[in-house]
């Protein structure tokens, strides 16, 4: 069996510090806000496999309907020595790449949970014994240092989350995943389509109530960590269609006047009844908008493909 190597490049105490300073800006900016990356402690990312799994929730079903089909015209496209996941997590979408690429001599994963990254690249080893796996505990939206691996290499950034950054935060990832591209290299992209309103309303908003105990995750996890004291019952799940950003919106919505403590920052936050926390937001793209994003981080639209109903995308860029 090939070595499996995990190179961590963040601090050990580096998550504690992240929500520590997430919760104190965002707790007390207006309006109030939590970055999307704190809903996944392990009960968190069980739920979110259980809302993959909901009828309402289509990006999962569509983007891997699209692996299935497309992945020979990827791996053709491509001709990757090297497959580097950003936010790889249990890497599983990630098979049918692998599956693909017969040329393949390293897998890089990229995810901020140690834990993630160990149980998947056993799970991958045991499948693929010729396989060199090099994971980097680190998180993707900073500055990444790659091992060397032989070239070309593709970068793939799948399941739609580039859609959880804001529009200047999404420039920056773009171009420092630019950076990390020799010639040859490509970057492989998954991106949930803009489409009916009440489609992707539903999609955030389930009748069987997953995605609220999921948005109402985020609570339990401040609670947890920073001894706060949120009451989830105190709060209402939202999820709104912003037309003019072209967005979801999550939010946590205070049913009535409150006021919660954290002793973990010295903080107490004061909400009024009616108040929304927002969660997460969820970009969804089009064509030309994702081809003119690419082009002003130096990177070209090469290849598009979407899943028969045409719900989401993956494209394929390289550097200019």
């Amino acid at each position: 069996m090939s070595p499996f190597l995990l190179t961590r490049t963040l601090p050990v105490d580096a998550t504690d510090a992240a929500l520590r300073a997430d919760v104190l800006h965002g707790l007390t900016r207006h309006p109030k806000t939590l970055p999307p990356k704190w809903f996944y402690d392990a009960h968190g990312s069980e739920l979110f496999e259980e809302i993959t799994r909901l009828p309402e929730y289509y990006p999962t079903r569509a983007e891997r309907e699209i692996l299935v089909a497309r992945a020979p015209e990827i791996a053709a496209a491509s001709g990757a020595k090297t497959l580097i996941e950003l936010g790889s997590g249990s890497s599983e979408k990630t098979r049918h790449l692998l599956d693909a690429l017969p040329g393949l001599h390293s897998y890089v994963p990229v995810d901020v949970s140690e834990s993630a990254l160990r149980g998947a690249a056993e799970a991958l080893l045991v499948e693929r014994p010729d396989l060199s796996v090099h994971a980097l505990i680190a998180d993707f939206t900073g500055e990444l240092v790659l091992p060397e691996t032989p070239g070309p290499r593709l970068v793939a950034f799948l399941g739609g989350t580039i859609g959880n950054l804001l529009p200047d935060e999404r420039a920056v990832f773009l171009k420092s995943v630019r950076s990390l591209l020799s010639p040859g290299d490509a970057l492989l992209l998954g991106t949930d389509l803009v489409k009916d309103e009440k489609v992707l309303v539903a999609a955030y908003d389930d009748a069987a109530g997953v995605t609220a105990a999921f948005n109402k995750n985020v609570l339990t996890v401040v609670d947890r960590e920073l001894g706060a004291d949120f009451d989830p019952a105190d709060f209402d799940h939202v999820a709104l269609w912003d037309g003019r950003q072209e967005w979801i919106e999550m939010r946590l919505q205070a049913r009535r006047a409150l006021t919660v403590k954290i002793p973990g920052l010295d903080l107490v936050v004061p909400f009024e009844a009616g108040e929304g926390l927002r969660t997460e937001v969820s970009a969804k793209f089009r064509k030309e908008g994702i081809r003119g994003e690419l082009a002003t981080a130096g990177l070209r639209l090469s290849q598009w493909w979407t899943d028969s109903a045409d719900r989401f995308a993956l494209s394929l860029a390289t550097a200019v």
